[in-house]
């Protein structure tokens, strides 16, 4: 029996969260539209099958179609990065950091990454996080004047504490990062260098980032965001490295893989072998930038002054405002967006000093430049009228009408 008989308050909630999707505009920079093929293989019987183990190895059996869907899963994934070795169980990107701590570390051995306020991620160090509660962590940051990364600064650091392990890649990171210069910084400690693509996996994919792979060691990445597939993780690395990843995704860190998203894996990696996604992704950049141009148009203080990605990041403190509020308000304006910690932060996670805005979702609906202009005067216009219920009611009027215009993929 479908779901609306079975189930009609889960029905109703799936509904309701469709047709959220619909009608609000969608700036968080970590989320995207997965395509109709995606989600079909995603819900499809592949969901009904246990294959603990890898292709050909399995501990199960029954086995014999979902090693195809893996097998190509992995070759697919080898040809849009250009990696050796390829794992894609690890089931977030979270998952598949932990893999590679595990793999090459002991507890306690001293990792080198950004740090959570500066713009990194939860793990890759944060000490409310495994990956802070079980290694020695050593932060780097930004500089404080141009809220970059000082790459000479971080060789000191490098030099000085000895890391077994540098974390380069960031969740809130404005700013091209330079794999080659980390990989010199890497070998100057003599340490091994992971590079966590998450967000920005998509841009490699299409060359519109600089690529890690022929300077890291291991590169993790999530399979969603810019890269428009399932909400899962992935690990990439040298193929002198395949056995130790392997073993300690399965069955070092999880159990049975979830086959029908390494099904959704694989249909995303050949959507982005098509040259439609890399001129989407050009796209992703040129909107960010434009939207970035238009916000410093208006005032606001973006961090390093701009971008060179799919994200940004706005400093709300010059207007007496904090990044919770701004999410709020904004949301009650149809704008949808997270607020953020800004590089020397000096409020709560909770509360933030600052907001992040992202393109991948807003450009997978087809808007460009034009309607970024739009979007840029209607989040200027709600954090200027914050107070003024009539006038949020009235934006996000307007940004309804626009998402009509710009239909999600699967409506």
């Amino acid at each position: 029996m479908p779901l609306r008989t079975v189930d009609p308050e889960i029905y109703n909630v799936i509904r309701k969260e469709t047709e959220r999707q619909k009608t609000k505009l969608n700036l968080i920079a970590s989320e995207n539209y997965a395509s109709l093929a995606v989600l079909q293989a995603q819900g499809s019987v592949m969901t009904n099958k246990y294959a603990e183990g890898y292709s050909g190895k399995r501990y199960y059996g029954g086995c014999e179609f979902v090693d195809v869907a893996e097998d190509l899963a992995i070759e697919r994934a080898k040809k849009v990065f250009g990696a050796e070795h390829v794992n894609v169980q690890p089931h977030s990107g979270s998952q598949a950091n932990m893999a590679v701590y595990f793999a090459m570390l002991k507890h306690g051995d001293t990792i080198m990454s950004m740090d959570l306020s500066h713009g990194g991620h939860l793990s890759h160090g944060s000490h409310v996080n495994f990956s802070g509660k079980l290694f020695n962590i050593v932060p780097y940051g930004v500089d404080r004047e141009t809220k970059a990364l000082d790459y000479d600064a971080l060789m000191e650091i490098s030099r000085k504490n000895k890391p077994k392990l540098i974390v380069a890649g960031a969740s809130a990171y404005p700013r091209e990062i330079d794999f080659k210069r980390f990989r010199e910084i890497a070998d100057a400690a003599g340490a091994y260098l992971l590079t966590d693509i998450a967000h920005i996996a998509g841009l490699v994919a299409a060359g519109i980032h600089s690529d890690p792979v022929p300077y890291a060691d291991f590169v993790t990445s999530t399979t969603h965001k810019t890269l428009r597939g399932p909400r899962g993780g992935m690990i990439m690395c040298r193929s002198e490295y395949a056995k130790e990843i392997d073993k300690n995704v399965f069955p070092g860190i999880q159990g049975g893989p979830l086959m029908h998203v390494i099904a959704a894996k694989a249909v995303a990696f050949k959507e982005a072998m098509s040259p439609d996604f890399k001129d989407y992704q050009k796209q992703i950049v040129a909107n960010a930038k434009k939207m970035a141009d238009e916000l410093s148009g208006f005032g606001y203080d973006l961090v390093s002054g701009g971008t060179d990605n799919h994200l940004m990041l706005i400093d709300l403190s010059p207007l007496d405002i904090t990044g919770k509020e701004g999410e709020a308000k904004l949301g009650e304006a149809g704008i949808i967006l997270n607020k953020n910690t800004i590089p020397f932060e000096t409020k709560s996670p909770f509360i933030t000093s600052g907001i992040r805005i992202g393109t991948p979702a807003v450009t997978t609906r087809g808007m460009k430049e034009k309607e970024m202009v739009q979007i840029a005067q209607a989040i200027d216009e709600t954090i200027m009228n914050m107070d003024d219920s009539g006038k949020l009611k009235e934006i996000n009027s307007r940004m309804v009408e626009l998402c009509r215009q710009f239909p999600i993929p699967y409506e």
